[in-house]
């Protein structure tokens, strides 16, 4: 990858809403160019997605998130990759990864209670063939998130113990 590209990776990571002509000015390129390496970035599967960070808490609904860490049997053949597979097309998972130490994926997930993760868990991940065992944590409170800070004004509420 061209160092312009990494640039224009580097400008739509702090902010996936800057626009051909932003990026354009930025790196000192054309407007069509800034477009084209762009669309070149989706097309190479370079850019995946587009998304907005949000915090959840300023919603009324109440939505509880959990990482579960999963230790699996590998396949011959494809690893972990077809375990991975499987469990990311259940919609509850927002994101896995493959992970070195005690577990080998890592699975975030969201749910409308403790309840339905908990069913989630016990009904669906764990009835896989190649899953040997599961440790849920659930996410009580998120402070950052992908870089962005979730509360940006958030001032400390310690009392001084200065006399």
């Amino acid at each position: 990858m061209e160092k312009t590209e990494r640039d224009i990776v580097a400008i739509l990571t702090a902010d996936s809403r800057a626009s051909a002509s932003k990026i354009a000015a930025m790196l000192g390129i054309s407007e069509k160019e800034a477009a084209a390496k762009v669309k070149k970035l989706e097309d190479d599967g370079v850019i995946v997605k587009y998304t907005a960070i949000v915090n959840e808490d300023a919603f009324d609904e109440d939505v509880v998130e959990a990482l579960i860490e999963v230790k699996v049997t590998p396949q011959r053949g494809s690893g972990f990759d077809t375990i991975a597979r499987e469990i990311a097309e259940h919609g509850e998972v927002k994101s896995l990864y493959l992970m070195s130490g005690a577990y080998d994926l890592a699975v975030i997930v969201a749910g409308k209670s403790l309840k339905s993760i908990s069913r989630f868990v016990s009904e669906r991940i764990s009835t896989y063939d190649s899953v040997l065992s599961t440790a849920t944590h659930f996410i009580l409170k998120k402070y950052k998130v992908e870089g962005a800070l979730m509360k940006k004004d958030e001032s400390c509420d310690r009392l001084s113990v200065q006399p």
